[in-house]
């Protein structure tokens, strides 16, 4: 199962990334919007992603993030694919060198390999606003997104480790918290 490192979004990004979640899930379109909200699914930027972490790994992570303090830029829309099960349609997260650095420390500290487009090089940062939208749903999608902020700028100084196995999230910045999802 998906084990994977995130920045989390500060309040007012968090926020307007939800409300266009919100949008689409209104308009009967697919969107990332929970059904049943959980306290471990929030909008985030994606560092990296694979089935396994090492635990020694694990212990270096936190490291990686002592001060972290980076803004960020969502910007355009942007789809993924095909792929079988539709598109993936995101907000762009402009690659700034500090998050590219990151990323990269990231993946050089972890040494188990990490999924395609994960990989040192190969990363496209966003933020995930909607899964498995059929070609007939992408003109509707972006009709209901048309009056969302072109950009948004964030703050970010939390990450987080996500285990699917555990459905667990934990923070690599302090304070170091467990949530159930």
């Amino acid at each position: 199962m998906t084990q994977s490192v995130e920045l989390l979004l500060d309040d007012a990004a968090d926020r307007d990334i939800r409300a266009q979640w919100n949008l689409l899930g209104d308009a009967g379109l697919p969107t990332s919007r929970r059904v049943q909200p959980s306290p471990s699914h929030a909008p985030h930027v994606t560092l990296w992603a694979g089935d396994l972490v090492d635990p020694a790994d694990d212990q270096a992570l936190p490291g990686l993030f002592v001060d972290l303090d980076l803004e960020l830029v969502v910007g355009n829309l942007l789809l993924f694919g095909p792929r079988r099960s539709g598109y993936v349609l995101v907000r762009q997260t402009v690659a700034s060198a500090a998050l590219l650095d990151l990323q990269q420390r990231v993946v050089g500290t972890l040494r188990t390999r990490a999924y395609p487009g994960f990989e040192d090089g190969r990363w496209t940062p966003h933020v995930t606003l909607a899964r498995r939208v059929g070609l007939d749903q992408v003109g509707p999608s972006l009709a209901v997104l048309a009056g969302s902020p072109p950009e948004i700028l964030t703050r970010v100084r939390q990450a987080r480790r996500w285990d699917s196995d555990r459905r667990q999230t934990w923070l690599l910045t302090p304070p170091t918290s467990v949530t159930s999802a």
